[in-house]
């Protein structure tokens, strides 16, 4: 804390307390507005606060725009959409972008790593050079088991815990076969308890959740738990005019975004935009 002079207004202190507060998350701006009633110095300090909040890029350049250049920093997000329609390539292209900053990637696959590396060529997206840390079905470093929710728990805490000096990336497929296998409410806590530990190190993650396979009441549930929700979906525009749409249902840090945007992938990117309606 600098000294404050003997003579100093209060607001001259308020100014001189400001300019040393830079070691915190938020930063300040310095203004003058209208001179108050009775000021000793003819002047009024105007503070403009602003929150500094560090992001996370998706790896998806247009998506980024969206969401203000990327995700929010300690915060898990939600994919939902039907099987097929892209979520996974999301997560390929966050985990790219993870790895190629120098951040720990995690990646949590109902499948075998075989499976994922192929889909994700597919993409554009080669692994072979930089490969993220596997709890996967078959060929990981760690065995996924949908019947072991506490060992899953365990292996994704701990992994945590050993890379907590890094920045951390997740991508987690596993969470409509847990809630399809078992009880919805064993599913809700376990992800609460997962997402707070997870928040307490240097994190984002992100999930997948199928649409069509589970109860409304409990894809609402499983929404609630995330700090973001991601809804891509297929609009039916009459005969067999079919368009992929995307809507940010939620994003911690963000108003609401209202409306839809069209979105189309090639082999390497995702292209979107505002979506309008033909007549």
């Amino acid at each position: 804390m600098m000294p404050t002079h003997s003579g100093t207004s209060p607001t001259g202190q308020a100014m001189e307390r400001l300019r040393t507060d830079s070691a915190g998350a938020n930063r300040f701006n310095y203004g003058h507005s209208a001179i108050p009633p009775g000021s000793p110095t003819g002047e009024r300090l105007t503070l403009k606060f602003t929150h500094t909040v560090r992001l996370a890029s998706s790896g998806v350049a247009a998506l980024d725009k969206l969401l203000g250049d990327g995700y929010p920093d300690r915060s898990a997000v939600l994919v939902t959409g039907a099987p097929g329609i892209g979520k996974q390539a999301l997560g390929y292209w966050f985990t790219r972008q993870g790895l190629e900053q120098g951040d720990f990637c995690l990646y949590v696959t109902r499948l075998a790593t075989r499976e994922v590396l192929k889909d994700a060529k597919a993409f554009g997206v080669d692994f072979s050079d930089r490969v993220p840390f596997w709890i996967a079905a078959n060929g990981g470093e760690l065995k996924y088991d949908y019947r072991d929710l506490a060992g899953l728990s365990y292996n994704m805490k701990d992994v945590l815990k050993r890379n907590g000096d890094r920045r951390i990336r997740v991508v987690a497929d596993v969470f409509s076969p847990l809630l399809m296998l078992n009880p919805p409410d064993s599913i809700y806590k376990f992800l609460t308890q997962l997402l707070s530990e997870l928040k307490e190190y240097d994190t984002v993650m992100l999930a997948t959740l199928e649409d069509g396979m589970h109860e409304p009441q409990v894809v609402t549930a499983m929404q609630s738990l995330f700090d973001g929700v991601v809804e891509l979906r297929v609009f039916h525009e009459g005969g067999l005019s079919f368009v992929p749409i995307l809507s940010i249902q939620k994003m911690l840090g963000m108003p609401p975004q209202p409306g839809y945007f069209q979105f189309s992938f090639s082999r390497s990117a995702m292209e979107v935009a505002t979506y309008a309606k033909h007549t």
